[in-house]
């Protein structure tokens, strides 16, 4: 009994005196306390889910840019990103495989000073092509630190493709073994969605806007406020290049049709990309 006692008494002691885990270097094979999450975008996970998502056969990222600009007089200035949202949540589940990163909103909008482009105009946040192929270098490394094993850079504007491309290019290191860095030019096909539209009777008469149909019917069902329809609707010009967008619901499923299109189209490049 004495020595029950004595053991228990000295484990007792042993546990107040281990020593408590770094908050900033926790042992990396901590198990999960909780349940993990069910989600795909990497800053809405915790460090322990993504890497039991990784163990688990998630082995692709997706690192997708959009940008801050001007958008016209409806859409708020984070439509790429919100297009974004919409095309990246699609393209994960259908490859099933695949994680996404915190989607990069800082990318080159025309020179600062003086302004050009974009940068005439308020709302806009550019960066230097220098500053955003070194943004994004960095966002591939920390990736492969992470052990992908196969990194996949998209962007929804046109703007952004030229250093997408450079930083694939000199990041990939397939050939030594290492992870695949692929850039998708495959997924900027907002020409393809015009002749898509085209087919199915939607005939669009330019306005002169930094807007059209079908970036509007996409942002449509992540969040109608970003293209402003209710204060649309208020004031009679809820349409856009001749297209009117009521009722609302409408809209909501021609975006859904153009992100089953446009997700198509990248999985089937993506896949293409991995085997090499």
């Amino acid at each position: 009994m004495l020595r029950t006692t004595l053991v228990a008494t000295a484990a007792l002691l042993l546990g107040l005196a281990a020593p408590k885990p770094n908050p900033v270097a926790p042992d990396p094979n901590t198990k999960r306390p909780i349940e993990a999450a069910r989600e795909i975008f990497i800053e809405n996970m915790t460090w322990m889910e993504v890497r039991d998502a990784m163990k688990d056969g998630k082995d692709t990222v997706i690192i997708a840019t959009g940008g801050i600009e001007q958008n016209g007089p409806y859409l708020v200035a984070n439509k790429h990103g919100i297009v974004l949202q919409a095309m990246t949540t699609a393209i994960a589940a259908k490859l099933g495989n695949a994680l996404v990163a915190p989607i990069v909103d800082f990318v080159p909008e025309g020179d600062i000073d003086p302004p050009t482009v974009h940068m005439k105009y308020p709302s806009t946040v550019g960066v230097t092509e220098s500053t955003y192929r070194a943004l994004l270098t960095d966002i591939v490394g920390s990736f492969k630190v992470h052990g992908f094993k196969h990194i996949v850079l998209i962007g929804d504007s046109g703007g952004n493709q030229d250093g997408l491309e450079a930083v694939a290019a000199a990041q990939d290191a397939s050939a030594k073994g290492g992870p695949r860095v692929s850039f998708i030019p495959e997924y900027y096909n907002y020409g393809d969605v015009a002749k898509f539209l085209e087919k199915q009777g939607i005939h669009q008469k330019p306005e002169g806007i930094h807007d059209d149909f079908g970036i509007t019917a996409i942002m449509t069902t992540v969040d109608p406020n970003s293209v402003r329809a209710r204060q649309r609707l208020k004031a009679g010009k809820f349409k856009i290049n001749g297209i009117d967008l009521s009722p609302l619901k409408k809209t909501q499923a021609w975006g859904r049709r153009l992100v089953k299109f446009r997700t198509d189209v990248t999985v089937k490049a993506i896949r293409a990309a991995r085997k090499g």
